[in-house]
């Protein structure tokens, strides 16, 4: 059975020392290069191909969100865990870039190596400690999206709802039915996902989705 080929890519030298030493105790694995920043990174990637990238999620210049983007363009093939201290908020980034597994530092030796050959095997691994953040990140993103689906005619309905019109008043300014102007509302409270008009008021003002000055 041919080894895992990896590549470790982290701004700490003692970091990749530690993930070098820990890795090559396990006789299935060979580690091909180590890179202190991403550009470093997506130039060793580039050389060695390797099977599995180690991806430092913040580094200084190219980041590693920055680096996964390049690498998985040009290698699809290459499976990258991201690796990070804490709970980052660029997780959702990462995962969107194409990282095959995102996992915390402090994970013990054994839960990496299983990562490494999980990802190979086609799996995706995300630590439960951030599964419920990318979760919710990804619903606040497709509601974001839905946002821009508004049509220019609903986002100034929303706008005089904001300003505390009434339907008929809508209506008036306007220069459309009520009927029309109820017609845009149940296309409005979809798309945001809300279920009134008063949470649409709050929503739009949260999220800043329309001018209130």
């Amino acid at each position: 059975m041919d080894k895992v080929r990896v590549l470790i890519a982290d701004d700490h030298a003692l970091v990749r020392e530690g993930l070098r030493r820990l890795l090559e105790l396990d006789e299935r694995i060979e580690v091909v290069g180590e890179a202190g920043d991403g550009q470093g990174a997506i130039n060793l990637a580039r050389k060695y191909r390797p099977d599995v990238i180690l991806m430092d999620v913040n580094m200084p210049g190219t980041d590693g969100v920055a680096a996964t983007q390049v690498i998985k363009k040009e290698m699809p093939e290459t499976d990258i865990i991201a690796l990070t201290v804490y709970e980052d908020e660029q997780v959702v980034e990462m995962v969107k870039a194409g990282v095959s597994a995102y996992v915390l530092k402090d994970v013990g030796p054994d839960e990496l190596t299983s990562t490494i050959f999980k990802v190979r095997e086609g799996n995706v691994i995300i630590h439960p400690r951030v599964a419920g953040q990318v979760a919710k990140e990804l619903v606040r993103q497709n509601r974001r999206r839905d946002e821009m689906k508004l049509t220019k005619r609903e986002r100034d309905v929303l706008e005089l709802l904001v300003k505390g019109y009434s339907n008929k008043e809508v209506a008036a300014a306007l220069f459309i039915s009520e009927k029309t102007v109820k017609n845009h509302l149940t296309s409005i409270f979809r798309k945001l996902e809300v279920k009134d008009r008063t949470q649409a008021v709050i929503y739009a003002l949260k999220n800043k989705v329309v001018k209130t000055e």
